[in-house]
């Protein structure tokens, strides 16, 4: 068996009913989506397929145990990666974009989710990261409450890009035990320019800060594995296109000196990149680096490249 927890916290709101409210607040949500951001109002409920490229039923990509997360989520065992297909956002140089874009997977009723979800515990791993979440919530809680009625304990790891509803990360309280969001831009131009959504900084801003208000820092065991609390990632891009020092001081003025940062240099060309001459590259070590010192400087001390090498 995986790594299951005494009591998680979402079984309170299992036995309490709560869970059940949150799946009927959700569907709501759905009948004309508002789930994200883009509020494209698509009647989700009876099929109409919404500007992530979902509809119903969520596409589910691929799933199992992943090696290439960060070793607090990995462990010695793999963190159990759900991937859903379709995406509120449109990065030009996503790297998954076979997933995100092209919506490589195959539909999946709740019932089956729920057995995805089951079959990632039987196999050993540490916890259920879900893995681009933001426009499956309702599906994400249909399953959960299914998963759960036949043994689910998992914790939960919420790996989203940030884009965000505060309404949808409140129907998530209690539930998630660690967010993961990837802060993209302090830039909401670039956010539309290279991402295609409106008001990327200003909402991402407000996204995890409820992140942090649910669970707070991140929380790392004795055995080295993340039990609780938000870990940040941040992709640094080619010519300073992310704002990385701005999100640096985001995170260190509005968030917590004490946060678990990932300040990612593994940037490649990919995808519809090759289009902008200004993705067109890999970043330098001295781009990177530069991030990284920053970030120290104002305090951060916690992640890679900082206490936690891998």
């Amino acid at each position: 068996m995986g790594e299951v927890g005494s009591y998680p916290s979402y079984l309170e709101l299992y036995e309490s009913g709560e869970l059940k409210e949150r799946i009927e607040r959700a569907k709501e949500l759905s009948y004309r989506c508002v789930l994200c951001p883009r509020v494209c109002m698509a009647n989700r409920v009876d099929g109409e397929i919404g500007e992530c490229g979902v509809g119903r039923f969520a596409l589910l990509s691929s799933y199992g145990p992943h090696f290439g997360e960060e070793s607090v989520l990995r462990g010695w065992r793999g963190s159990g990666t759900v991937f859903f297909a379709g995406c509120n956002m449109r990065c030009v140089y996503c790297q998954n974009y076979e997933i995100s874009q092209l919506k490589m997977g195959t539909e999946v009723s709740p019932r089956q989710l729920a057995e995805v979800f089951l079959k990632i515990q039987d196999m050993g791993c540490h916890n259920l990261n879900l893995v681009t979440p933001s426009h499956v919530i309702w599906h994400i809680l249909e399953a959960l409450y299914i998963a759960i009625g036949k043994g689910f304990r998992l914790p939960i790891v919420y790996n989203t890009s940030s884009y965000d509803s505060l309404q949808s990360l409140k129907l998530m309280r209690g539930i998630v035990d660690i967010y993961m969001p990837d802060i993209k831009y302090s830039d909401s131009s670039k956010g539309l320019k290279y991402s295609g959504v409106k008001s990327y900084w200003e909402i991402t801003k407000k996204a995890v800060k409820e992140m942090y208000s649910q669970v707070g820092d991140l929380i790392v065991g004795e055995d080295g594995l993340a039990k609780r609390g938000v870990l940040i990632r941040h992709l640094v891009l080619p010519r300073n296109i992310a704002g990385s020092k701005k999100v640096m001081e985001f995170i260190a003025n509005e968030l917590s000196k004490d946060a678990w940062v990932n300040i990612m240099d593994q940037y490649y060309p990919t995808y519809e990149a090759w289009d902008y001459y200004e993705l067109s590259r890999r970043i330098t070590s001295e781009e990177y680096w530069d991030v990284a010192r920053y970030a120290s400087e104002l305090g951060i001390h916690r992640g890679i490249p900082f206490t936690h090498r891998d």
